[in-house]
């Protein structure tokens, strides 16, 4: 029990926005909203990226999309009932990495899902409503649901593996409970952008969650990272890498920018065209427990090379190097510089017709990490790979411009 004058942990942020979409009015063929959990767990083989799971909720202000080769044809836009309760036609995606394989997909399903806040009358009773808590549910036999306690002491994410998926070696379930780590990183940090003619995004991110539960009766244990998304426009390339460190330090990068793979039309991982690129913004993030600071950076540079170590046979382009990723940051006070090797490659190819009986393209990658060096710089001297237990992490890379 805990004493009288402690209390459990709980979530802190606004998270008034968790559960609703449409924050601003809807454009044909660039609205998409997604929940997008990244979960990093323990592996008991020791592989230093750790056992990853990737889970996305989401819906589409389109027709038409091919999703790996799923045809998706969302009908509507979300809908609400007079509780304000969301209706949408989406789908769930996931993959999961064993820490030898990639497992993709690990959840690809069609189907309507009900998003609500716990406001709603057919929310369970609770003591503590209307502070953020609320789930998103589909529609499905199977419990494939994620939600967030009305005290915001916790969120759950239930999953059952698509057949496919399972009989090749994947759970068959999951049942994880997402728990706050330290208040730098558990916290809802929104962000937001209007552009021209009302496109923009709204974003919703948790840094750094403690992830415990079981999958197939086997207890597991590790770390998460949250995005609820809402964005209409155009996407350009980018670069985005998170990491997650044993003390409790988070690290992150961006770069969106220009780049000859903007009109790439293939998921092929590489291509001539693939080694320059004009950054659009810079953004990175350090949130270190050793010093107790949060440093920005805007100043990034992100290169990619090919490794030695190659895209399993699961994967979209068997047997092709996959990308080691050279980072520095800095600001007036702070140097990081990191090399992150990525170990496997989840891959997401979207295809959509668009105006002129045009069709446009989005490759998107993610990869699994192991952090191969890093040096950290600052007024208090340098620290080093060494210095830190273990280090899981993931970055993104994708092309081509969904339109």
């Amino acid at each position: 029990m805990l004493p009288n004058d402690e209390s459990p942990p709980v979530f802190d942020g606004d998270f008034s926005t968790m559960w609703s979409l449409a924050q601003r009015p809807p454009i044909w063929h660039l609205t998409w909203d997604w929940w997008w959990w990244l979960v990093m767990l323990e592996d008991p083989n020791g592989a230093p990226s750790g056992r990853q799971l990737m889970v996305l909720w989401s819906t589409k202000d389109n027709d038409m999309v091919d999703v790996n080769g799923t045809q998706w044809e969302p009908q509507g836009r979300p809908g609400k009932d007079e509780h304000g309760a969301l209706a949408l036609d989406g789908m769930v995606c996931a993959w999961w990495f064993d820490g030898k394989h990639m497992h993709e997909p690990y959840v690809k399903q069609i189907c309507k899902m009900i998003a609500m806040d716990d406001t709603h009358p057919s929310w369970p009773e609770a003591k503590e409503i209307g502070k953020g808590g609320g789930a998103v549910v589909p529609l499905l036999d199977e419990d494939l649901s994620m939600g967030l306690a009305s005290d915001l002491s916790k969120f759950w994410l239930r999953l059952k593996g698509d057949d496919a998926a399972v009989q090749g070696g994947a759970p068959s379930e999951m049942d994880l409970t997402i728990t706050p780590w330290n208040p730098p990183m558990s916290v809802a940090r929104p962000s937001t952008a209007t552009y021209a003619a009302n496109m923009g995004y709204d974003i919703l991110r948790v840094h750094g969650t403690q992830v415990t539960g079981t999958m197939d009766g086997e207890s597991i244990k590790g770390t998460g990272y949250f995005q609820k998304v809402c964005v209409q426009a155009p996407s350009p390339p980018w670069y985005w890498g998170v990491l997650h460190f044993e003390d409790g330090s988070y690290m992150d990068w961006f770069l969106p920018h220009l780049s000859p793979t903007m009109t790439s039309r293939n998921p092929r991982p590489w291509k001539k065209r693939d080694i320059q690129h004009i950054a659009l913004s810079q953004g990175g993030l350090f949130h270190d427990a050793k010093n107790h600071r949060s440093e920005r950076f805007a100043r990034v540079e992100v290169s990619k090379q090919p490794s030695a170590m190659l895209e399993g046979p699961s994967g979209q382009s068997p047997g092709a190097p996959l990308p080691v990723f050279s980072v520095k940051m800095w600001n007036g006070r702070t140097q990081i510089e990191l090399v992150v090797q990525a170990v496997e490659r989840a891959h997401w190819h979207f295809d959509q017709p668009t105006r002129g009986g045009l069709w446009s393209h989005l490759t998107y990658n993610e990869y699994p990490l192991e952090l191969k060096s890093l040096k950290i710089t600052d007024e208090f001297g340098v620290r080093r790979r060494e210095d830190y237990g273990w280090v899981r992490g993931n970055a993104e890379h994708a092309w081509g411009m969904l339109h």
